[in-house]
């Protein structure tokens, strides 16, 4: 009798756990084990979701749910290319999947995008979603802030930076955020996308929350409302479009004299980021008016305004990085691949080594699109793993499941486990309840391997 089929994991988000799961439920004897950088799981939904956002964190109970089952191993706090190596991978499984996903920023390459008071989106929704790799404090100055972009990451940077910090805490957010956020002075965040109200990537739901935040106003400009035929088309053959511009268009009526909040969020359309305007730091942003050029794209008119802001965000996409050995698409930001097959410099697939998730084919799409694409990986792995029986495709030559944590008990590396996970799990909700909420973040990352490793003893 065959021995399991030994398969490691990197990155315990959403790509990395659907795959294990997809992986567990196939006709594969297979023994898989899960790597993760940081001393907890759940990737971009515990760290990349606005914490006002409880309904979308609640994919975190299914993902709960697979990693409770006990069938897949949980390695955490191990940093690949730090911790481990791919060889060192490869000398233990038999194949290897990359699912860590993309936490950069993507650049944005206009004057003025390097100067102080010029963020990075993804850099601040690490810090107000608690991410231990990233400093405690924010520099919250600016009482009129800019943020680049259409997407739903967009509107949670303005939300946050919006809302006041009163209707934020039922939710888990840290007490370092909340104190940041409390000595904000911000009044005014203009949101602008260089498309018009019918090409914006915004959810319906989102759109719509926006709408009810506290004290704050959503401002919206008619001459920015611009509809060719590329924009009808659109709004006919999409429900989702056709719910987002009639909110959008809804606001377009309100009386002004309606808008008495302390606090505003002022949506822009067809205005594209020109210039970041300063000379030590950020001081107004300078846009060029666009035109639907009739098929819902856009063409530059040559006309600029201005913006008096102290404090730019871009929100203009995630990007992928890269990792040590493996093949990257600087370009694009992935691993270079096949169907979630690594394919080498030469386009030959690597053996053994996979990659799904945004780590595979860019950050766009929902988690439903993560479960598909994890399925076509999966099943691309068991098609090579029992291609001619399989025989060559065992290739790990330390096939002992414990030899892995004794390397890195022997390396001294911190890792955590799923049951250490459990652990600071509660701490966090015993935290959430003596001050009357589900959870309160444990930040730092040595207090949260501490919690973690108590399991261990």
């Amino acid at each position: 009798m065959s021995e399991p089929l030994r398969v490691a994991v990197v990155g315990a988000g959403p790509a990395g756990i659907y795959a294990a799961d997809i992986l567990s439920k196939t006709d594969l004897d297979v023994s898989i084990d899960l790597f993760e950088r940081l001393p907890a799981p759940y990737g971009l939904v515990r760290y990349g979701v606005a914490p006002d956002h409880p309904r979308i964190k609640q994919i975190i109970v299914a993902l709960y749910k697979v990693l409770q089952r006990g069938d897949i191993r949980l390695i955490g706090n191990v940093d690949f290319g730090t911790d481990i190596t791919l060889d060192e991978l490869r000398k233990h499984y038999d194949a290897v999947i990359f699912a860590t996903g993309a936490i950069r920023d993507a650049s944005l390459d206009i004057p003025g995008i390097d100067l102080p008071g010029s963020y990075g989106a993804a850099d601040f929704v690490s810090w107000f979603d608690g991410h231990p790799d990233v400093p405690r404090t924010w520099p919250l100055e600016a009482t009129q802030v800019a943020v680049l972009g259409n997407g739903n990451v967009a509107l949670d940077v303005a939300r946050i930076l919006a809302k006041h910090p009163d209707d934020l805490l039922p939710t888990e957010i840290p007490a370092n955020v909340e104190e940041g956020l409390r000595s904000s002075p911000v009044t005014d965040v203009h949101v602008f996308g260089r498309r018009g109200p019918a090409q914006v990537k915004f959810s319906p739901l989102e759109l719509r929350e926006l709408g009810h935040v506290p004290d704050v106003d959503i401002v919206v400009y008619p001459e920015d409302f611009d509809f060719d035929d590329g924009s009808e088309e659109a709004i006919r053959s999409s429900n989702q479009t056709k719910q987002v511009v009639k909110t959008l268009t809804d606001w377009t009526l309100r009386d002004p004299g309606e808008l008495t909040a302390s606090r505003r969020i002022h949506l822009h359309f067809l205005h594209r980021p020109a210039e970041i305007l300063g000379t030590d730091r950020v001081t107004g942003l300078r846009t060029e008016r666009t035109e639907l050029a009739g098929d819902g794209t856009v063409r530059n008119t040559g006309r600029f305004e201005e913006f008096e802001v102290q404090a730019v965000y871009r929100a203009v996409g995630y990007f992928g990085s890269p990792l040590a050995d493996v093949p990257f698409d600087h370009a694009a930001g992935v691993i270079p691949n096949a169907g979630g097959r690594v394919l080498d410099e030469h386009g030959e697939h690597v053996p053994g080594v996979y990659a799904t998730g945004w780590i595979k084919r860019g950050p766009v799409g929902l988690i439903g699109h993560t479960k598909s694409d994890a399925r076509e990986t999966i099943e691309n792995l068991v098609e090579d793993a029992t291609a001619e029986g399989g025989a060559t495709f065992r290739s790990a030559v330390v096939r002992d499941p414990e030899a892995i944590i004794d390397q890195l008990r022997e390396a001294g590396v911190a890792y955590t486990t799923w049951e250490g996970w459990e652990v600071l799990d509660a701490h966090e909700r015993a935290l959430g309840e003596a001050a009357g909420r589900e959870r309160i973040k444990v930040v730092p990352r040595e207090e949260m391997t501490d919690i973690s490793r108590s399991a261990l003893v």
